[in-house]
């Protein structure tokens, strides 16, 4: 794999650098979290997602979503009973970023039992 220079401009979004614009995509605090229960659950609803990921605000936690949904990584389903349902599941590029990130996980995983 040949690695590209960093950027030296002061926006280091404005690259072709793939993984600066992945960090630009998933790199904040909840993100990854939120995508690793979807992942998990295969089909999640927003209470149980709220659940899962402790300590995160419902306007933090929709906020997520719909950039997550703008990014083309989940899809949101909304059926429309009383009271209204919604439901999250990864799509196919949500899903083959979950593939990729397994094995930071696992390193990471074995990082922490040192």
């Amino acid at each position: 794999m040949k690695q590209k220079k960093l950027p030296t401009s002061k926006n280091i979004y404005h690259t072709e650098c793939p993984i600066l614009y992945a960090m630009d995509i998933i790199g904040q605090k909840w993100k990854l979290p939120i995508m690793w229960y979807i992942g998990a659950a295969e089909v999640i609803r927003y209470k149980e997602l709220q659940r899962k990921v402790i300590d995160i605000t419902p306007t933090m936690l929709t906020k997520c979503l719909k950039e997550l949904e703008n990014d083309d990584l989940i899809i949101r389903t909304q059926y429309n009973t009383i009271p209204p349902a919604v439901e999250y599941s990864l799509t196919a590029n949500g899903k083959e970023m979950i593939t990729a990130l397994e094995p930071l996980y696992k390193w990471a995983e074995k990082q922490m039992n040192f």
